[in-house]
């Protein structure tokens, strides 16, 4: 799963992975919040972390102002 459409735009898997961290949360978390399967909420984490849109510490993901700005554009 790519994170970001060739025209820059967020996919839609994505902008509702980063919609959902408005807290640290991990990917159990995000995936019940999203209705998406975790293999795919796990894999778009990785992305945006590897994007900067989101940072991962100790198990919990959060949006960066990057992602934070992707996700309402």
């Amino acid at each position: 799963m790519a994170c970001v459409n060739p025209d820059g735009t967020l996919t839609a898997s994505a902008s509702s992975i980063l919609r959902a961290l408005t807290s640290p949360a991990t990917p159990d978390q995000v995936a019940r919040a999203t209705d998406l399967p975790l293999y795919r909420v796990r894999s778009g984490l990785r992305e945006m972390v590897e994007a900067k849109m989101a940072t991962e510490h100790e198990g919990l993901y959060e949006r960066t102002d990057l992602g934070a700005a992707k996700s309402h554009a």
